[in-house]
């Protein structure tokens, strides 16, 4: 299953996305903070047999044109990326995200115009107040940006610290995503811990999907995922300490393929 690239006009420029599948249902996809689509890069192929799957970059991050500055929030992000997946023709989406793209995904739900069929979510930042101050406060400092290249020592023990048990693979995509933005890599971040997906996930009317590591650092906020949605159901992924698109990327995509059967059959 081939996957191919391609460009779309937006708001604030042009999105870049990821794609695969010529048949089924549509998928739209979105990345957690600071990466890209090719978090994906796994996934596409393989759950392109059963649908129509893009998989986008958020504006600002891999290759899409970031917003015209800082400070935008994220049912904006989500209203330009779901404006995106209509210009490409999409409709009756089911719309999934990892951590920030969780939240993009339960906003473009809510605003895009063809209808959205269902949501799958891994890792909802369900914060407390005291979570949230803390998260906005501590979890982007200011990367180190000069000639003796401490920016790339930073990036690699950042993710060596907040991945536990990742792969050479996997260190070095989200070092080079990271990279790639290093000057704005807190953007979507930040939009999304002053993000709450409380009320809009309890607003949601279709089935949802929790689709979690065991051990993701959002994990422990599923039974609360689960029990302000009206229509989910939790899989967990067990063993994994996190990123279940990137270390079981094909029971990722079973457990979504058997989810888009499931809601075909409603």
């Amino acid at each position: 299953m081939r996957v191919r690239g391609g460009y779309v006009e937006s708001d604030w420029g042009q999105v870049h996305y990821l794609t695969a599948g010529t048949s089924g249902p549509w998928v739209a996809l979105f990345h957690e903070s600071p990466l890209s689509s090719r978090v994906y890069q796994q996934v596409l192929p393989i759950l392109g047999r059963h649908a129509r799957v893009v998989a986008f970059d958020t504006p600002g991050y891999g290759a899409s044109d970031p917003p015209p500055r800082n400070g935008f929030e994220i049912p904006e992000y989500a209203a330009v990326l779901a404006r995106a997946a209509s210009a490409l023709g999409m409709a009756d989406v089911v719309f999934g995200g990892v951590h920030t793209g969780a939240s993009l995904a339960i906003e473009a739900a809510h605003v895009f115009d063809r209808g959205a069929r269902a949501v799958v979510l891994s890792g909802v930042a369900l914060f407390t107040p005291e979570e949230r101050a803390d998260f906005l406060a501590n979890w982007t400092p200011q990367a180190p940006y000069d000639v003796e290249g401490r920016q790339f020592a930073w990036a690699v023990e950042r993710y060596r610290r907040i991945w536990p048990k990742l792969t050479t693979d996997m260190l070095q995509l989200a070092v080079t995503e990271l990279m790639r933005v290093v000057d704005r890599y807190d953007w979507g971040y930040q939009a999304a811990f002053r993000h709450d997906p409380g009320l809009p996930l309890a607003a949601l009317d279709i089935p949802v999907l929790l689709l979690d590591a065991e051990f993701d650092l959002l994990a422990d906020k599923d039974p609360v995922a689960l029990e302000l949605a009206k229509q989910a159901r939790l899989v967990t992924l067990p063993g994994l300490p996190g990123q279940p698109h990137l270390r079981a990327p094909a029971e990722y995509a079973h457990q979504i393929a058997e989810f888009l059967r499931d809601v075909a059959a409603r």
